[in-house]
């Protein structure tokens, strides 16, 4: 990583700007005005992403059309105007650095970010319209899950004292997630178990035919692999599906190969199953189900070769 970089792109210096600003967010709401503590969290939670993003590599938060702000990403400060991405694209990318920062907690974070730029470039007030419960614990959620890939915590991040709030708050919402996926795990299971035992042997036998690459119809999103999971309320087969977040080349092989093996591992956005009509949508539901939002298998593909220069 360069170590020249300039203090608009340093992950550090970006840090240290999301804790001034976190902060100013957690004064206001102390002395009651909601609108700014959701204006500055807002801000806050921006600059704790491109902060990850740039720990990772400066290159990742910089404006990729600006060769200028290339250039200080690589550690040569040919200019002071450095272009970053949007938020848009910041929460996209976080979506493949972080695990747990899934599909739910990446539309959430996009929409605090639309929220902030309407406050700040139209007549619009949308702060306003937005009740505290509505946005509170899913925000702390968020910057919870990219301060764990930081090796941080909320409580580094504000303070002891300052962070015991958001922690007892992130702590009930855990909880009544994990509460509301258990019964709804519940009441598909006893919905299934009510029909008669034909019924029920009838619907296994059906699901055990269906084969994950005809199932992309029954998510909402689409991702990158639909896999086999056994429904944690019905037992049946049941998929999940979501992105790929990593692979290796799992053996080794002679220069004469042709084919190579891939270790894919891949995380869980949503759980359906056909057969209960039991649904699963992000990592924490999933979690919470019993099942694991990891998944990892093997792959064999053909190798790809650089072509030969210069020999003919």
């Amino acid at each position: 990583m360069p170590e020249n970089v300039f203090i608009a792109i340093n992950g550090d210096a970006l840090h240290s700007k999301s804790k001034v600003y976190i902060g100013r967010a957690l004064a206001r709401k102390g002395a009651g005005d909601l609108d700014e503590y959701q204006l500055w969290a807002s801000l806050a939670l921006e600059l704790l992403g491109k902060a990850a993003l740039a720990r990772k590599h400066p290159s990742l938060v910089v404006d990729p059309t600006h060769w200028q702000s290339m250039f200080v990403a690589a550690g040569v400060n040919v200019t002071t105007d450095v272009k970053t991405i949007t938020a848009k694209t910041l929460f996209e990318r976080l979506a493949h650095l972080v695990p747990r920062f899934d599909k739910t907690v990446q539309k959430f974070c996009q929409d605090i970010a639309e929220r902030r730029n309407a406050e700040l470039h139209s007549a619009d007030l949308p702060f306003r319209t937005m009740r505290l419960d509505a946005w509170e614990a899913r925000y702390w959620h968020a910057c919870d899950t990219i301060l764990h890939q930081m090796g941080s915590s909320l409580e580094q991040w504000l303070g002891a004292a300052d962070a015991k709030a958001p922690r007892q708050l992130l702590d009930e919402a855990a909880n009544a997630l994990e509460a509301a996926v258990k019964l709804r795990v519940e009441a598909a299971k006893e919905q299934f178990e009510g029909l008669k035992k034909a019924e029920r042997e009838r619907l296994a036998a059906e699901a055990e035919l269906r084969e994950p690459d005809q199932q992309a119809g029954i998510f909402k999103g689409r991702y990158d692999e639909i896999w086999v999971e056994s429904c944690p309320a019905c037992k049946c087969r049941a998929f999940m599906t979501g992105e790929q977040s990593g692979e290796d080349i799992s053996e080794e092989r002679d220069e004469h190969a042709i084919w190579e093996v891939v270790d894919r591992e891949f995380l869980g956005e949503e759980f359906r199953c056909p057969t209960c009509d039991l649904a699963l949508t992000g990592s924490d539901e999933i979690d919470a189900s019993g099942l694991s939002y990891i998944h990892e298998d093997q792959q064999e593909r053909e190798m790809e070769y650089e072509p030969d220069y210069g020999n003919d």
